[in-house]
């Protein structure tokens, strides 16, 4: 296995930092995220083949403002700033000068004149669209500097030292707002740093399966299996590498989706021959969530139950020493990060219902360095079905959070019904893989009707579906009239018990995409 080069990103607050490193590894080379104040001697160790400082919000004439670490500057390896990177990169070569307040600041697009070809330019026209996103700009550079680019409004929209390989971009090449911006960042690594493009997920797969050999030797591995695309990744990875050392447990709690513990025993049990136990729990969740009518109470039940269920089974496996979690990359971000706000929180990383911390098991978390794309790139390339590989997200909670106020079974069995065929419409039409989520809900009401010549008194359904990227934002989406018609017909005709069905047109904020 070929030797994995990496590109560093040091994180100065910015909020495109994880979209640096996506884009890196789509030109196939690894690349991590330390804060801005990472120990220098961690740094050192990684060997890197480049470091790019990240944007921010700070100013860099602010007196709290942060700065690299001096020694950074000596490690003899190329460094590219984007926005507040590079006038952090100017202000300390500088000694605190160089950049200024703009008197007219830049936000959104602007266009790029060209002034060197050299290193970062090169192959690129002489003008293009960028974006820009900042209130400060260079207004000088060190010796040694020379100019690159310039804007309207930045007479130095981009700069080089090429002796020493630094180099600073005003402008955000990683958004795809900035035209050419993922040739900007490939000269950067393969003309500059001398990047080999060999960090695929082949070579990702080679390296994980020897690592979890090495690591579980001849111990079991038990690894909860919900059939969301992590845990089933997780699995299909650690099957490849330990085959029936494997001890997979999926536990049917009633709210799931129709035909999803069908799918899971079929692929995972049938298709993949894993060591599979699938629970039926069902009742005792139900039991739990009698007359329960808040949604976080609901949610502590499920989580509760899952625990003591969860608890039970991997108690019958002998020889478990080792629990597999799909925790993943944004979460190891976030838990590491020197900054306050919501990129700083911890999460707690509880892809198996949060599991408490004293039942002894190790913890093996294979996909902690992939981002959600590439964890669906991996589980493609271990040849799981699109069916899983794209599959939305699901809540935890299941179909309980989608049944407003109290949840039963007559009503499960409404909402399954329903949401099925919604998936099934939207599927049909091609939408399912361009949505972030679609899906049914269960309004505690009914209204008045008429079917046939009799009044009905019956359910409301609501449809949900909505574009996101991060499930942070989202905005509700413009399907077409006649899908929403056929999705609504279907439903009512085919569902005992429904007679009306509304499409929810909020947008996130100021609504959630869950209704609960």
């Amino acid at each position: 296995m070929e030797t994995k080069e990496m590109i560093l990103v040091l994180d100065f607050g910015s909020q495109y930092t994880q979209l640096i490193a996506r884009r890196i590894r789509e030109e196939h080379v690894y690349c991590e995220i330390l804060p801005y104040n990472a120990d220098i001697e961690k740094i050192r160790n990684l060997a890197v083949k480049g470091i790019i400082f990240s944007g921010g919000p700070a100013s860099v004439y602010t007196k709290e403002c942060p700065m690299p670490d001096p020694d950074v500057f000596k490690l003899g390896v190329p460094i590219l700033g984007i926005c507040y990177g590079m006038q952090a990169i100017v202000n300390f070569l500088s000694e605190g000068q160089g950049v200024e307040a703009a008197a007219c600041r830049e936000y959104g697009r602007a266009r790029l004149f060209i002034d060197n070809f050299k290193d970062l330019f090169l192959g690129l026209p002489d003008d293009f669209v960028v974006w820009m996103s900042h209130a400060d700009y260079v207004s000088g550079f060190p010796k040694g500097f020379v100019n690159l680019a310039h804007t309207e409004n930045s007479p130095h929209a981009a700069i080089a030292d090429f002796d020493r390989h630094l180099y600073g971009l005003q402008f955000h090449p990683e958004v795809v707002h900035t035209e050419n911006g993922r040739q900007i960042l490939a000269n950067f690594l393969f003309n500059i740093c001398r990047c080999q493009p060999n960090w695929t997920m082949k070579s990702f797969i080679e390296e994980q399966v020897e690592k979890i050999r090495k690591t579980v030797a001849d111990k079991r591995v038990i690894c909860a299996l919900s059939g969301g695309v992590d845990s089933s990744v997780v699995a299909a990875l650690l099957h490849k590498a330990i085959g029936d050392k494997l001890s997979c447990i999926f536990i049917d709690n009633g709210l799931l989706r129709k035909g999803e513990a069908e799918k899971v025993q079929d692929v995972f049990g049938r298709g993949f021959k894993m060591n599979l136990k699938c629970v039926d729990a069902s009742n005792e969740f139900l039991s739990d969530l009698e007359g329960v009518e808040d949604p976080e109470e609901k949610r502590r039940r499920i989580g509760h139950r899952f625990i003591r269920v969860f608890e039970k089974e991997a108690g019958l496996i002998k020889d478990a020493e080792f629990l597999a979690q799909g925790t993943l990359y944004p979460d190891v971000i976030e838990s590491v990060s020197a900054f306050g706000g919501p990129t700083a929180k911890i999460k707690s990383h509880h892809n198996v219902g949060g599991l408490p911390k004293d039942m002894k098991f190790k913890l093996i978390e294979p996909l902690r360095d992939l981002f959600k794309d590439e964890v669906r790139a991996l589980g493609r390339e271990l040849g799981l079905p699109d069916e899983i590989i794209q599959r939305q997200p699901f809540p935890g909670p299941g179909l309980a959070v989608r049944v407003l106020g109290p949840v039963s079974r007559d009503k499960l069995d409404v909402l399954r019904e329903a949401d099925w065929i919604v998936i099934d419409e939207i599927k049909r039409a091609g939408f399912y893989t361009q949505l972030w989520q679609s899906f049914a809900v269960l309004l505690p009401l009914r209204t008045v009707g008429v079917m046939g010549d009799n009044r009905t008194y019956e359910h409301v359904i609501a449809l949900r579906c909505v574009n996101s990227v991060d499930g942070m934002t989202a905005d509700w989406a413009k399907l077409p009239y006649e899908l929403l018609g056929k999705i609504s017909n279907r439903i009512i005709n085919e569902v005992q018990g429904v007679n009306r069905v509304v499409y929810d047109i909020s947008s996130k904020p100021p609504a959630t995409i869950e209704w609960e």
